[in-house]
């Protein structure tokens, strides 16, 4: 593996990506060696500020291991990782909060730090190794959209407040007082000819032209104003070295001696806090990275280096790391995409940590200003104007809002309200899907049971009482409001249901609020007299349903596997229903009889003529038994031409179970259930006795009987 990365950095060195990998790579180490500086003053300020180069050391060493490791082990070739912006606040507050005083406090404040992000990078590192990372990786594009914006606007606001140029809407006059023109406007000047310059011919070599350039031309124009180099970095127009000589070891394993152990345990609500923090940063700049690229990474390999990365940078410095997105997208926008990219980042911290940050006295604050704003401007176009081509208003209100809310509030902040913003959204559109996903009655379907004519007639008469509802998708509160007030208002109509069938089949889940509301729905069906038939519902549904309903409602309630048995029970509720009205007795027998006569006629005009075939297969014939419940196959399905249901009744099934249908006598059981490949099963239903004609003797009767085989053709294709 060492050899493989040796080789293919030796490569790069070669290629044309080279300049650009240097550029990028200077240019992204002298960005995060300022920043860095920035950030540990802010660590270690108030009663740590006596503490602050040591601080400083930390910070870099974790820095310059992290953004070495990532380079090295991650799958993104041009990361730059470091410390993000969101996790200084926390750590500012655990070293602000700190029960101890003097080196004790400073220690200690380190010891939590190196426990936390340890801690933090061997979690990461399992998530990546167990290949858990899309567990956590599910982030809305709007949300990971206006974490890019969000930033590439921060990075803009902190290039500002660098140059000495705060944007407070009270200070908007000082802004244009010439001392402090002088001061941001060759920085936003320099940013955003570069961005466009950038973006117009995509050079590598804009950059360090342009940043030697900068750099001669403001120290001659110092030179000719009679400022002395001290002058400007008093004045802030040039940066101020922080500590002289080397940064690193800042700590040594005798100071350690000096943990506050009893402090130290006090943070622990604090430290998960910053472990939450830590996680949440290492997602979103995944996600916020992806969105810039416009292409996917490899997360698991991508969380193993950042773990990598937080495990040595924590044990040396106490650092937590992550990937740098306006860093790691510059990369890809300078052309070096190449592990070289990262490894020149390293080097660039890593010689403050050995020769001192005294090198940064020649750099003009208004350059690194300017640099920043480029980044800066580059994620807000790729957060907020290409954002816009893309989304619908709603979800780029979202990309805005976290835009706002990140630069107002702060990161975590602007992506919690992001993300309730995009759930909100989510519920609403998912309430709007309709989860009724088709609606029939008894007059529609029918089930596979064999009826008599008077049954089928009753059910002519009233099908149209049988209310069924094919239902889809998840079940939760937002979709559940409706579909129950739409079944209410079912039950109050004119034509309201005897039977109501509810199709769970194509349902993928639901919460506890659909099933309190379908809960309710059933007591006011109760109330109504109207039975409720589920059909292939979960065993959670009905565990809910049983501790949610009255158990005299839930009794009532019938549960059935598929939509045929549904179909079947809401058919003899309905049967019931009609038999059991008292009133106009005499009517409804004379309507049934009229309607089931040419029903009745059919049936034993029928069964007349399968008597008659009978009589007169009667020679050829192989009659047989069968108890209940068993099979009525052949015991060699292949020789069977024919076999014929004589008495009793048996009922169809398929492969998995399904009933298909009935038989009853005259009915043939074979061919109707030889599906080629998998046939269907029969089984009886009660004592039953069958008539087979075997296929030789039927080819023997084709040749022999033409006339008898002529009404065994007509009399089964008029009985399919």
């Amino acid at each position: 593996m060492i050899g493989g990365l040796v080789g293919e950095i030796r490569e790069d060195l070669g290629s044309a990506k080279a300049i650009p990998a240097l550029s990028a790579g200077a240019t992204s180490g002298l960005g995060l060696l300022v920043s860095h500086v920035a950030f540990a003053t802010l660590v270690f300020s108030g009663p740590l500020a006596p503490y602050a180069s040591q601080g400083i050391g930390l910070v870099l060493f974790g820095c310059f291991a992290g953004c070495l490791i990532v380079a090295l082990a991650g799958g993104y070739r041009g990361a730059i990782a470091g410390l993000s912006p969101a996790l200084v606040i926390v750590m500012a507050h655990v070293g602000s909060t700190m029960d101890a005083e003097g080196h004790a406090r400073f220690v200690t404040t380190v010891a939590a730090l190196v426990i936390g992000a340890a801690g933090t990078g061997a979690f990461c590192v399992l998530v990546g190794r167990f290949g858990l990372a899309n567990v956590v990786r599910f982030i809305p594009y709007p949300v990971a959209g206006g974490f890019v914006a969000g930033i590439g606007a921060a990075v803009c606001l902190a290039a500002m407040s660098m140059m000495g140029a705060g944007l407070h809407w009270s200070g908007v006059p000082v802004l244009f007082e010439p001392a402090v023109l002088a001061r941001w406007a060759p920085g936003v000047l320099f940013g955003v000819a570069l961005y466009f310059a950038m973006k117009r011919w995509r050079n590598p070599l804009i950059l360090p032209l342009s940043v030697v350039l900068a750099v001669g031309g403001y120290q001659v124009a110092i030179a000719m104003s009679g400022m002395s180099g001290p002058e400007a970095r008093e004045a802030g127009l040039l940066f101020t070295g922080t500590a002289e000589g080397r940064l690193w070891p800042a700590i040594g394993p005798a100071d350690f001696t000096s943990i506050d152990w009893a402090a130290l345990s006090g943070q622990l609500v604090n430290l998960l806090v910053l472990v939450l923090v830590a996680l949440i940063c290492v997602v979103m700049s995944l996600a916020g990275l992806e969105v810039a690229l416009g292409e996917d990474l490899d997360w698991d390999r991508e969380f193993r280096a950042a773990g990598s990365a937080s495990v040595v940078g924590g044990l040396g410095g106490g650092t937590f790391l992550c990937m740098i997105v306006p860093a790691s997208f510059r990369s890809r926008l300078f052309g070096a995409s190449t592990r070289v990219t990262g490894v020149v980042c390293a080097v660039v911290i890593g010689s403050a940590l050995v020769f001192g940050d005294g090198s940064l006295e020649l750099v003009p604050v208004s350059l690194i200003g300017g640099i920043l704003i480029f980044a800066g401007l580059g994620m807000i176009e790729e957060g907020l104007v290409r954002s816009y081509r893309r989304l619908p208003w709603s979800e780029y209100g979202i990309v805005v809002l976290i835009c706002v809310v990140i630069n107002a509030l702060g990161l975590i902040e602007g992506v919690a309200t992001g993300m309730i913003a995009t759930l909100v959204f989510f519920a609403l559109r998912l309430s709007r899907v309709d989860p009724v996903a088709g609606r029939f009655t008894g007059l529609d379907r029918r089930s596979n049971r064999v009826r008599p004519p008077p049954e089928r007639a009753i059910l002519l008469e009233r099908g149209e009482r049988i209310h069924g509802y094919r239902l889809r998708g998840y079940l939760f509160f937002g979709s559940a409001w409706p579909l129950t007030d739409r079944l209410k208002q079912s039950l109050a109509d004119a034509s309201a249901p005897t039977c109501l069938i509810l199709d769970l089949r194509a349902v993928s889940g639901f919460d506890f609020s659909a099933v309190s509301v379908l809960g309710r729905f059933l007591q006011s069906a109760s109330a109504a007299g109207v039975r409720v038939v589920l059909s292939a519902s979960s065993e959670a549904l009905q565990d809910g349903l049983a501790r949610n309903v009255p158990a005299p409602v839930f009794e009532e309630l019938v549960l059935e596997p598929d939509e045929d048995r549904a179909l079947e029970r809401a058919e003899a509720f309905a049967i019931a229903a009609w038999r059991a009205e008292a009133e106009s007795a005499d009517e409804r027998r004379a309507s049934l009889l009229m309607r089931s006569a040419d029903d009745l006629e059919r049936y034993l005009d029928r069964q007349a003529t399968f008597e008659a075939l009978m009589e007169e297969l009667a020679p050829w014939l192989d009659a047989r038994t069968h108890g209940m419940g068993e099979s009525l196959a052949e015991t060699d399905p292949s020789c069977v031409g024919v076999q014929l249901l004589v008495a009793g009744r048996a009922t169809v099934y398929d492969a998995a179970g399904n009933r298909l249908e009935e038989c009853g006598p005259g009915d043939a059981v074979w061919p109707r259930a030889a599906r080629e490949g998998n046939p269907d099963s029969v089984v009886a239903d009660e004592p039953c006795r069958t008539a087979s004609l075997r296929r030789d003797t039927w080819r023997w009767i084709e040749e022999h009987e033409a006339p008898l085989a002529l009404k065994l053709y007509r009399y089964l294709f008029e009985s399919s």
